[in-house]
This record gives structure tokens, sequence and C-alpha cells, in this order.
């Protein structure tokens, strides 16, 4: 098997490399690399790429993810989330490759009080939100064969995320605010990258799996509940980090 893994140096992709290398023969070009291109932004590059690798899979988890910055940065945007995986769902489809993808919560509006399902209906409110789902119809229309996983509060030792943005923030301040009306799972990347290694063997058998799922850990918490433990786990393993902060106050989202 031969897959083709985009957006190798992210939290999921860095993990994905340690989970697809047994499948197979990986092929994961970096964003400035001279022969491939896994540069989301150039278009006709992703396609000429897609032509020389001839996958049997190929593994989408690059993105534009700075939910804020998207705001400011809409064409861009929506180029990296929503025209790039267009264009690999129509090259996928020219070669019968299975393409697997990685979507978001922000496809919802974040009303209600229970966990969102596949069958719910979309309603993002932010840019980003607007470009993942995009992104997704794009895929579905295109090739028949895709894997696209929904996921939310991704965390992990490589990249930027709230965690590790709660642990420096708590290193220069006595007192942080949370937000404690968002609710969510935090997902770790690993499990993401062993769940997608599984999910994509067993979707090469079973063709008629292909589709969207939604995909986290168990159990939910809300920010302010994430933060806490966050710092709680850094106490408890002793570690070097020095945690400055003595109170974490939970606020509502109209807060900020």
């Amino acid at each position: 098997m031969k897959i083709l893994l985009l957006g190798k140096n992210g939290q999921v992709g860095w993990e994905l490399q340690r989970s697809l290398a047994p499948l197979g023969e990986l092929v994961a070009p970096g964003r400035s690399d001279a022969d491939l291109c896994g540069d989301l932004s150039n278009l006709d590059g992703l396609a000429r790429t897609v032509q020389a690798v001839r996958p049997d899979v190929i593994v989408n988890a690059a993105a534009h993810t700075a939910v804020d910055r998207a705001e400011s940065e809409p064409e861009l945007t929506h180029t990296l989330n929503a025209l790039a995986p267009g264009v690999l769902a129509c090259e996928a489809a020219k070669i019968g490759a299975l393409l697997v993808h990685y979507s978001t919560d922000y496809v919802f509006d974040g009303s209600g009080n229970r966990p969102w399902t596949e069958i719910d209906t979309p309603a993002p409110l932010s840019v980003y939100g607007h470009s993942k789902l995009e992104g997704e119809r794009l895929i579905q229309a295109a090739c028949p064969q895709h894997l696209i996983f929904r996921t939310s509060w991704v965390y992990a030792a490589r990249g930027t995320n709230f965690a590790k943005t709660m642990l420096r923030l708590a290193q220069e301040r006595e007192r942080l605010t949370v937000i404690n009306d968002q609710f969510g799972a935090p997902t770790g990347a690993e499990l993401i990258a062993d769940i997608t290694a599984h999910a994509l063997r067993q979707c090469l058998r079973q063709p008629h799996d292909a589709g969207l799922y939604h995909l986290t850990a168990s159990g939910e918490t809300s920010w302010h509940g994430y933060a806490n433990q966050v710092l709680a786990c850094s106490r408890l393993m002793h570690s070097a980090i020095k945690i400055k902060a003595t109170k974490v106050v939970p606020v509502p989202s109209s807060a900020f």
C-alpha cells in the first residue's frame, strides 16, 4: 500500500507518521519540498503530486486551523480548507484512491445541550467553520471513497493547543479566566492517528464503510474544567513547569 500524507508536521500529522508507517510505503512531502508538493495553497502542485505518487490512500492532515486569524484571512482559509481538499478529492477519484480528511466541530453553531451527531445539520458561525464545511462537501461530491473525521479540542505534545496555552499562561499569571459554558471532548492526536490507521484499513477491505464520522475521545468537559485538569496534572507530575496561577476563574463566553 502506498500512502500520501499531507500535513506531516502538524499535531495529527506528526502522529500519523508513526501510525501509518507500518501499513506500507509512506510518502510525506513538506511544504517546501522541491520534488513533491505538500503546500495546500499550491493547488496545481497538489494535483501534480497525486498524479506523480499515485497513492492508494491520501491522508490530508493539513489545514488552516487558526480560528481567530481565519476571520482576517478568508481567502487563504478558503483555499487551504475548501479548495485544496476539493482538488485532492478530484485527483483521488481519478485514480481510485481513498481520501482521508479531518474536519471539526466548528461546522456546528454550538447551540443545544447534547453531543452533535453525524446526521445533525451543520450551521457554522465562523470563517473557519464555513471553510471546513465546504471542504467536506467538495470531497463528498467528488470522491465516493472518503473518510471524513470531525474531531474537537485536539491536543498533543507537539504544536499549539489549548492545554499548552494554559500551561504557558499559568507560568505568567496568578489568575486565569476561562470559559465555563462551552463543552467538548479533548481528543489526543495520538488517538486520532491510531483510529485513522485502523479505519482506513477497514475501509479498504469494506468500501461501503466510507463516509463521515465524528471522532473524539469519550466524555466531556468545559474549557474551565479542562484548564483545571491540565494544571492539576502538571502539579501531580511534578514537572519542571513552575505553575504561578493559584486560581482559575470560570466566566461565561459573553465575557470575551
